[in-house]
């Protein structure tokens, strides 16, 4: 038996993470959904940097990026990715490992065009992760998007959503005198039951 109760009860880890975002979503002062996304490159070599989750679907977690930038490229090449959400206010983290694949058809055209104006015309202008020579380099670039694509920008190609389908999710609370609560589950597969274990802090 893993004793779990009160905020780590329940069968279901994606209903837990809704639900500790929803508190976060009123305690934290910017950016609940804030994650750190960790990727690998071809040579192994560990990457990370803060992206915001935009849904937790019933068996998966979704982003959108740009797909030429270099956390893309190295998605693509392992097709596996890590993220922490980690919620001072709560003093709680969710961390999360599984498989990647891209969502590129209605639901992402339906997140870009929920963004404000400004952000899809940034979507086009931005050659993500790329040198850029100046900032008014880039501001030129938004002016030369905005004159070609108007008012209504369609989704680029080269932008659109991932979704992470967890092998792993582990669930973590601040305890007293350091003696924290962890409870991970594992499956292998989507359609596996889950295996839930409680951790040493």
């Amino acid at each position: 038996m893993s004793d779990r109760s009160g905020i780590f009860s329940g069968d279901d880890p994606f209903a837990i993470a809704r639900a500790w975002l929803t508190e976060a979503e009123a305690s934290e002062v910017n950016d609940p959904n804030a994650m750190a996304l960790a990727t690998v490159d071809a040579d192994g070599l560990p990457n990370v940097r803060m992206v915001l989750l935009k849904e937790i679907e019933d068996a998966a977690f979704v982003f959108y990026t740009n797909y030429e930038s270099v956390k893309a490229a190295e998605i693509e090449g392992a097709g596996k990715a890590a993220f922490v959400l980690h919620w001072k206010s709560l003093r709680r983290q969710i961390r999360v490992r599984g498989t990647v694949s891209r969502e590129e058809g209605p639901q992402a055209d339906a997140y870009y065009a929920s963004r404000s104006l400004k952000s899809r015309l940034g979507a086009w202008a931005s050659q993500q992760s790329q040198p850029l020579s100046s900032r008014a380099a880039l501001v030129a670039e938004v002016a030369k998007v905005t004159a070609r694509e108007g008012m209504n920008p369609k989704r680029p190609p080269f932008w659109g959503g991932y979704r992470i389908v967890p092998s792993e999710i582990e669930f973590w609370a601040d305890g007293a005198f350091r003696l924290h609560d962890r409870f991970r589950w594992v499956r292998q597969e989507p359609d596996e039951n889950w295996r839930i274990q409680r951790l040493n802090p």
